[in-house]
């Protein structure tokens, strides 16, 4: 069961979302599972059950629609995005469990820099006191996950204000820089990455890191 990291640096969106679809429709049970950490410019992503009305306020953002789960969320630089592109059949994962790892993975993280972190119930998630800090988003096909979570690091945050986070109205976004965590997203992947590898229960052994 092998892990391959691939540091995709900044790319857009768009073209990332159809090499994803592509490698989950080609696969096989032989197939390694990745994880692909990206920063995309300004994005809105609306997913499969995502309402429009809570795209509050038109702006020079584009809105695209894609195949996760959730509602609208946005990506932008000085965010950290991973795509976890999994067989968690063969993981012995069962979807919510698989989705509570991906957040334990964030909140592991989180508390390596002595900042407390949680799940809320029926908003899938990371939260610091009231404010989310990280977004998940899944889609599963024959048992194979793609999409992922994306965890704010030191982005502008102004643009979550014209839409409703994941669909709730007033949800208020912080990041990590705001909580006086001042590391690139370089190391904040190289960590994040060990808590995922970890929690997802790889060995280290079986990850290898490439571009």
């Amino acid at each position: 069961m092998s892990l391959i990291i691939r540091n995709l640096g900044v790319q857009d969106y768009e073209s990332v979302w159809q090499r994803m679809q592509s490698m989950t429709l080609e696969r096989d049970e032989h197939s390694a599972d990745e994880i692909w950490l990206v920063e995309h410019p300004p994005v809105y992503t609306l997913g499969l059950n995502g309402k429009r009305e809570h795209l509050l306020r038109a702006s020079a953002i584009p809105v695209i629609a894609v195949d996760r789960g959730g509602q609208v969320t946005y990506h932008g630089p000085g965010q950290a995005v991973a795509y976890i592109l999994c067989d968690i059949q063969r993981l012995g994962l069962g979807v919510n469990e698989f989705v509570q790892r991906l957040e334990q993975s964030i909140i592991d993280l989180l508390d390596g820099y002595r900042i407390g972190a949680h799940r809320k119930a029926g908003a899938p998630g990371v939260y610091v006191n009231d404010s989310k800090i990280a977004a998940l988003g899944l889609r599963i096909k024959r048992g194979r996950s793609y999409h992922g979570l994306s965890l704010n690091v030191d982005m502008d945050l102004s643009p979550f204000a014209d839409i409703n986070p994941c669909g709730y109205a007033d949800q208020q976004v912080t990041q990590l820089k705001d909580l006086g965590i001042h590391k690139d997203i370089i190391a904040i992947n190289e960590a994040l990455i060990k808590h995922l590898q970890r929690n997802l229960g790889y060995n280290s052994d079986q990850v290898q890191n490439t571009r």
